[in-house]
């Protein structure tokens, strides 16, 4: 592991350590790593933007709206290639929400979310898209990171 320092300002070494107690990191240099791998997943899907990646599509949907159940269940049907998995929770009388585990080439992901958020009826749709590192030629994967059997993008302050 290579190790750097940094200099912060005291106010915002302040609002660091405040987010760092917040998401639960154990210490500065885990919060630190976890902020590097978003932005560079950021910079890597903005380079390589039709890559393989991994997406958690969710919105809010009013279920008296004319067969709009229907019409999402199709959506998931006709991109079962893309479609993984749907979880459905009844928010109250009028709405629901549905989360839907999408893989596939990043286009895709997105044209699929793009299409279902903007059927008559859904509300507060948001994808959350991941950036999957290919594997190499030798079957192995590309990513220095995962061939040391860590998740270069994971959660933050997830606790066992």
């Amino acid at each position: 592991m290579e190790r750097f320092t940094i200099s912060l300002d005291e106010d915002l070494a302040h609002e660091f350590d405040h987010l760092i107690a917040e998401r639960g990191y154990s210490n500065r240099s885990e919060a630190v790593r976890d902020i590097l791998r978003v932005h560079l997943a950021r910079l890597r899907e903005s380079h390589d933007g039709d890559g393989p990646c991994v997406a958690n599509l969710s919105y809010v949907y009013n279920h008296h709206e004319r067969e709009l159940s229907e019409r999402l269940a199709s959506h998931q049907h006709d991109h079962h290639e893309l479609t993984i998995a749907s979880t459905h929770a009844h928010l109250d009388h009028d709405h629901c929400i549905e989360t839907v585990l999408l893989k596939g080439p990043a286009s895709a992901v997105r044209h699929f979310a793009d299409s279902l958020m903007a059927e008559r009826g859904v509300h507060h749709g948001q994808l959350n898209l991941v950036m999957a590192d290919a594997p190499a030629p030798d079957g192995k994967p590309a990513d220095r990171a995962r061939q040391r059997g860590k998740m270069a993008a994971r959660p933050s302050a997830h606790r066992h």
